[in-house]
């Protein structure tokens, strides 16, 4: 297996002296060739999770193993199979050349100078910046900064990628062009993705399976296209003749019903018969459309992380 995370633990003392636990048991693992989106709210300690498995925060309790080395053992050989693309982290020196960045990443990572720099070579051309390789990274745009970073993370030739919020702030084609090249390493070349992202339509597109975390505990895991198969079939659309009263609104939000604009909402039910346990809570406004759609990931996402998830909702997931 490429990567096993086993049992992650990492507690915090608050200012007032109290123990927080922010990951609380996390186990999942991560097989070659596979994308997983490791989605989650903010603060439900995702982020912590992606730092442990990077090495840059040491777990309280549990262990990371990646191609079978042990984080907690020998960090150096886990690592050396391991690139990251971490967001609010400095992954360049801007006023570098990317040709430079390489030079100092892949020595870090034990490459000779002429390796690195032919690697790096290799890695702009794949995105079509080789006329970019010589400008600092300051005068590039934002996406082709993000692209150069996973050049870097790329330079050693690494088995398994963490990418996190990859896309954010991109425009549309440089989201496209990163989004090709992820499916390519992954389905072409064998490279494990740990991906995190708020942008769900990402997710959905890249990803093979899904892993949400609430309160530090995984609480969804499977294949994308049962995940979606879930929800499939139990999400509707409401559309209503005229804006609610806020008594009705307030009933319609206990029933579930996630607002899209003044007269319209989701709801994930539980039964069809539902249906009308809502139209009576938004009497005397009248239901004009009532529609049954596929679930997306952004809509499970939304219905999965509303409610407070119990602590004892630890699940294994496997990719």
């Amino acid at each position: 297996m490429l990567l096993e995370v086993g049992g992650l633990v990492k507690r915090y003392k608050t200012k007032d002296r109290q123990i927080v636990e922010a990951v609380r048991g996390i186990r999942f693992t991560l097989s070659a060739g596979a994308i997983l989106a490791f989605l989650g709210p903010n603060g439900a300690g995702k982020t912590t999770t992606i730092k442990m498995i990077a090495g840059l925060v040491r777990p309280d309790d549990g262990d990371v193993t990646v191609e079978g080395h042990s984080l907690s053992g020998r960090s150096g050989q886990a690592l050396r199979h391991l690139g990251a693309v971490l967001e609010g982290s400095r992954n360049l020196y801007w006023r570098l050349t990317p040709l430079e960045n390489f030079e100092y990443w892949g020595g870090i990572r034990g490459l000779s100078r002429k390796t690195a720099r032919d690697r790096g070579r290799e890695l702009m051309r794949e995105f079509g910046l080789e006329d970019k390789i010589g400008s600092t990274v300051q005068q590039l745009s934002r996406g082709m900064q993000q692209q150069v970073a996973i050049c870097a993370a790329l330079i050693h030739s690494p088995s398994l990628l963490l990418l996190d919020e990859p896309t954010l702030g991109l425009d549309l084609d440089a989201s496209d062009r990163i989004q090709d090249y992820v499916l390519r390493l992954a389905h072409e070349r064998g490279v494990g993705i740990l991906l995190t992202t708020h942008q769900m339509e990402v997710a959905q597109t890249l990803a093979d399976r899904i892993s949400i975390i609430q309160n530090g505990v995984l609480t969804l895991e499977g294949l994308k296209e049962d995940v979606l198969a879930r929800f499939t079939g139990s999400s509707y659309v409401f559309e209503l003749a005229e804006a609610p009263s806020a008594e009705a609104r307030l009933l319609a939000d206990d029933l579930g019903a996630a607002w899209t604009g003044e007269c319209e909402f989701r709801a994930v039910l539980d039964r069809p018969t539902d249906v009308y346990e809502i139209m009576r809570a938004l009497e005397p406004c009248a239901v004009v459309r009532v529609m049954r759609e596929t679930a997306d990931l952004a809509t499970v996402f939304r219905e999965h992380t509303r409610k407070p998830v119990p602590v004892e909702n630890i699940r294994e997931v496997t990719a």
